[in-house]
């Protein structure tokens, strides 16, 4: 009997095939970022430093390292995200091609070292952008970012069946 229900609910999955991309993660970092609002923070934090780096410059006793600190470190709060997808880009691409299987009970990810089941009850919800589906988990601090590729899928209506699968069993958020 458990076997059969597998089956039929192997017949009902979604599968993506794909190489996770910078792309892919940063997607992921940014629809993250939007939810716990943090993007208004990273860009308040970058104005104050490129504020201070031309008021430096703009002063009378101008100092060159004080210019230079303050819009680096504007730089370097701008792209925060982009260096949080290129270390875990570092960190999953080792692993090579994912083939992701989408369910009612959740995600099963397979690479040829790894197989990673998570149910759906972990996930709060999921986000839809043009290229990718974006499931969040449920911890306050939004630690677990699942991001499926939609170039992975088989065809556009595959995009279809796992919007409506995930509309099934995830919220939109």
């Amino acid at each position: 009997m458990v076997m059969d229900m597998g089956r039929d609910e192997r017949q009902d999955a979604v599968e993506l095939v794909y190489r996770p991309t910078r792309a892919d993660i940063r997607a992921g970092v940014a629809v993250r970022e939007r939810r716990r609002r943090l993007h208004l923070v990273r860009w308040g934090f970058v104005v104050v430093f490129a504020a201070l780096g031309v008021q430096a410059a703009a002063s009378e006793e101008m100092s060159v390292l004080s210019v230079v600190t303050a819009l680096f470190c504007a730089a370097v709060i701008w792209s925060t995200p982009h260096l949080q997808a290129h270390h875990a880009l570092r960190t999953v691409s080792w692993q090579g091609e994912y083939r992701t299987a989408v369910t009612g009970t959740g995600i099963t990810a397979e690479t040829a070292h790894v197989t990673l089941l998570q149910r759906s009850s972990v996930f709060r919800g999921y986000r839809e952008t043009r290229d990718h589906v974006v499931m969040l988990s449920r911890d306050p601090n939004i630690l677990l970012v699942e991001v499926l590729p939609k170039r992975g899928l088989r065809s556009p209506q595959d995009a279809a069946r796992l919007r409506a699968l995930l509309e099934e069993h995830l919220p939109r958020v």
